[in-house]
């Protein structure tokens, strides 16, 4: 019987792609189109105004790493983030970020990618992430926040109300319709 070596953090440093260390493989995600990248850009830049104006935290884009500790994860990258822990220079954050945000490609729909994310998002909380965004821009509930304290009841918000990330990043909110720009 074969075995696959488990990958190692060092091995996630020599992707060239997007990618996450979980159950000791590599997981190399898919590039994403127009709209799930403009998201994510959208997000990233309103937490990036917010953090020039309150100066807590460091708000950061896709394809920034988080490493934790977890039995069956080692890393995160999600789609935008805040992070309040220390900057790391050229390598990748130790810890979880306070908010991370995902938002939904083309093969985020259905019974089993509901799974992979329910799970993705328990590993958020079990690493310490306060609040997690799922982000369906294809439907009316744009914005679920789920949150550590509730994980199983999300705040939803739809086009004309301000979403926000409360308690991860105090202060901070965002209108749906600028998310969907």
């Amino acid at each position: 019987m074969a075995t696959t070596a488990r990958a190692t953090v060092e091995d996630l440093y020599k992707v060239n792609a997007k990618a996450e260390l979980v159950d000791g493989q590599l997981r190399i995600m898919d590039g994403t189109g127009f709209m799930p990248s403009r998201a994510s850009f959208r997000i990233a830049a309103s937490l990036a105004r917010h953090e020039e104006q309150t100066k807590s935290g460091f708000a950061l884009p896709d394809n920034a790493v988080f490493l934790v500790d977890l039995p069956n994860r080692q890393s995160f990258s999600p789609d935008a983030a805040f992070f309040v822990g220390e900057p790391t220079g050229m390598k990748f954050l130790e810890g979880a970020p306070v908010f991370a945000v995902e938002v939904r490609s083309e093969g985020d729909y259905g019974l089993t990618a509901e799974r992979e994310m329910a799970r993705k998002r328990a590993d958020y909380f079990a690493a310490g992430t306060l609040v997690v965004w799922d982000v369906d821009l294809l439907a009316d509930d744009v914005v679920r926040v789920y949150r550590a304290s509730d994980p199983e009841r999300p705040t939803i918000y739809r086009k004309g109300e301000m979403a926000e990330a409360e308690p991860a990043v105090p202060g901070w909110r965002m209108a749906v319709e600028e998310i969907l720009e």
